[in-house]
């Protein structure tokens, strides 16, 4: 598909990322609040910052940007999301879209971010050249994916599921399509963005104890699809598997993890 195919995707997306999506905002959203961090505080946002968070789910980043004075705006494909977003900032505007085709004017935005999500969008570079459109001249685009896998305990969790579904169709988006760095960049660049930085930040995902890992594991959109095929018996116990080996003495549980943020401008 070209660059500038826009297939509308959001409905799918909506659904599924929908159906759980208060333990989403409850228990998994929270295991990359460090990104979120580091990622405001790299593009020093501060009051007035105009800032949009491109799948922007339950609204947690947008809800520390608007915390440190920003102006905050999200768009994201599941409403139930958005509900709990507008709940979090009510000063906030957001909209449900697909994120190849945002509803926002050009140049509104001094920082776009998309935290592990434009690489899930129908097109990807569609969405990404989409994010630098609403981006003013010279403001920021991050693009947040997992690093690389390399001694990642979180892969054991993210292909907990793979020996019991169908293989993905060929080219389809995996959790670490963007993870290298010239893989990355070029992503930006072919989105017409000028990669400026590539950083790294650890964030390892932490449960207080199994039925919030549970519950947080399960609220994906992806983990819902598999609910549907396989049934939630059977991902649950695939789950339970999963992260046996994590457990720490307290009950709680830690998973090593950390992400790669490309920061670009327009």
């Amino acid at each position: 598909m070209s660059a500038e195919g826009k297939p509308r995707t959001s409905e799918a997306h909506g659904r599924l990322w929908g159906a759980r999506a208060r333990d989403w905002a409850d228990f998994q959203e929270g295991t990359v609040r460090p990104v979120f961090q580091a990622v405001l505080e790299r593009a020093r946002v501060g009051p007035g910052t105009r800032v949009l968070d491109v799948g922007c789910g339950s609204g947690m980043a947008a809800e520390m940007a608007a915390a440190r004075g920003a102006e905050v705006s999200g768009a994201d494909a599941s409403e139930e999301m958005l509900s709990i977003a507008r709940s979090r900032v009510p000063a906030g505007d957001f909209r449900r879209c697909d994120l190849e085709e945002l509803p926002f004017a050009d140049d509104a935005f001094d920082l776009v971010t998309g935290f592990n999500s434009l690489q899930y969008a129908g097109n990807p570079v569609a969405a990404l050249r989409e994010a630098g459109r609403v981006a003013r001249r010279g403001g920021s685009v991050v693009v947040m994916t997992f690093g690389d896998p390399d001694g990642m305990e979180v892969v054991a969790l993210l292909t907990a599921l793979r020996p019991l579904l169908p293989p993905p169709p060929p080219g389809a988006p995996g959790p670490f399509a963007l993870s290298d760095e010239a893989v990355l960049r070029r992503f930006a660049v072919h989105a017409g963005l000028e990669p400026v930085e590539v950083f790294d930040v650890d964030s390892p995902w932490i449960y207080a104890d199994e039925t919030a890992a549970l519950r947080g594991l399960t609220s994906t959109g992806n983990a819902v699809r598999a609910m549907e095929q396989l049934g939630e018996e059977v991902v649950t116990r695939a789950y339970e598997k999963a992260i046996a080996p994590f457990r720490q003495a307290d009950g709680s549980y830690r998973v090593t993890a950390w992400f790669r943020c490309l920061l670009a401008r327009r």
